[in-house]
């Protein structure tokens, strides 16, 4: 095989291979919320109880166990006690029984897992945490779908609403600009249980627990960077002094 035709191959290859890159950078740019991503125990404990109780039904963490909650100052016992399905040990993965298959016959899709899907979320428009606060935020009620509802920045999404009763039935009006983007004007048809900051907090703090999620030694692991680096700008300092002082009789 000649060169010239090698060379077209590995030309062919680079451009199939980033063509699903260049597919998503054309689309339309997503208009995002900023995330108030928290670090507090208070409202990753706030933000792990909604995630137990309305996301883990479908969606698992499979890479992270229940005892892991202790980081974020949760005792055995109240993991025990407030957190755990029955049969579930606390030294369990966070998994759940619904099978892949199950999950593409009831929803179009699996599932996906949520262990890391802050940090799979994030893109040239924001970070995961922006994605995940804006989506959870923007569904509306849809009939044309089969679960009923529809999303702003996920057009025909297979999940439903699963906190529908907390925000409550959102209706929405588009219209249509000239370059053929759609416009969404969401409005509360039906209050949810909780009024409409109350939700944008509780969604942030959900939001924050999945970030936590994808990385739980993020706080550790900044600490001991900051240490680092400060032993690293002291040990120079010194090396430079032992330098000067080595050279300083050498010309």
């Amino acid at each position: 095989m000649n060169m010239r035709v090698i060379n077209f191959i590995k030309r062919a290859a680079a451009v199939l291979l980033f063509a699903p890159a260049l597919a998503i950078g054309a689309g339309a740019t997503l208009h995002l919320d900023k995330a108030p991503v928290s670090t507090e125990p208070a409202a990753l404990q706030h933000g792990a109880k909604l995630f137990v109780n309305y996301c883990l039904n479908c969606h698992g963490a499979s890479y992270v166990r229940y005892n892991q909650l202790e980081k974020i100052g949760l005792s055995e016992q109240m993991i025990r006690d407030n957190l755990l399905f029955t049969g579930d040990k606390v030294g369990d993965l966070m998994k759940i029984s619904m099978t892949r298959d199950d999950g593409k016959t009831w929803f179009g899709a699996p599932p996906p897992d949520l262990s890391v899907i802050a940090r799979a979320r994030a893109s040239g428009d924001g970070s995961g945490a922006d994605w995940l606060y804006t989506y959870l935020r923007q569904f509306y009620r849809d009939p044309a779908r089969p679960t009923g509802w529809n999303n702003v920045i996920f057009e025909n999404v297979g999940m439903p609403h699963a906190l529908w009763e907390l925000q409550g039935e959102q209706v929405a009006t588009v219209t249509e600009n000239a370059d053929g983007s759609k416009h969404f004007e969401l409005a509360l048809a039906k209050p949810g249980k909780l009024s409409v900051e109350e939700y944008d907090k509780s969604i942030a703090d959900l939001v924050s627990f999945l970030v936590w999620m994808g990385e739980p030694v993020a706080e550790k692991r900044k600490s001991i960077g900051t240490f680092v680096l400060i032993f690293l700008a002291g040990f120079f300092v010194l090396a430079y002094a032992l330098k000067k002082n080595y050279w300083k009789d050498i010309h």
